[in-house]
């Protein structure tokens, strides 16, 4: 298979979007293994963590849009667009959701005592990212898509 062939066009930009977000997962894995000393694959299929593979998805999208299309075209523009509300929303509402989760699992322990089932079970807390998460996981993005474009598909 020539991968020529996917070169600037949208098959480019599918690609790195969507490998970007796998490579992330792959990577925030790996950085559990090292800083925890215990591997958990269940990492791989979760929100939250280091780093953001929403951030790196969407910066790999619209750099590769970038790349292709031009930095100053209209396509870019909204792809930019479209990665700063998914960050911003990793960072801002998906962060303060797992606060609110987190919070409403000290109350519900403290009224069920230590019984969560009773209550409907334990809340997800690790749904958002800090800024740095979400820093990182872009500028994984843009590096990723740079590579791809340049390295790969050439």
């Amino acid at each position: 298979m020539n991968l020529e062939q996917f070169y600037n066009t949208g098959y480019e930009v599918i690609f790195v979007a969507f490998s970007g977000i796998i490579l992330a997962q792959l990577v925030k894995c790996f950085l559990h293994l090292i800083v925890k000393r215990n591997l958990d694959l269940r990492l791989f299929t979760t929100t939250g963590g280091m780093p953001s593979s929403h951030s790196a998805g969407v910066m790999g999208l619209s750099t590769t849009v970038g790349l292709i299309q031009g930095f100053s075209s209209i396509d870019f523009a909204i792809a930019l667009g479209f990665a700063f509300i998914v960050m911003y929303d990793a960072a801002g509402v998906r962060r303060a959701a797992g606060k609110q989760a987190a919070c409403l699992n000290k109350i519900i322990m403290d009224l069920y005592k230590q019984d969560l089932q009773e209550a409907g079970g334990k809340l997800k807390e690790l749904l958002g990212h800090t800024p740095m998460q979400v820093f990182v996981g872009a500028l994984f993005g843009i590096i990723y898509a740079y590579y791809i474009h340049h390295f790969l598909f050439r």
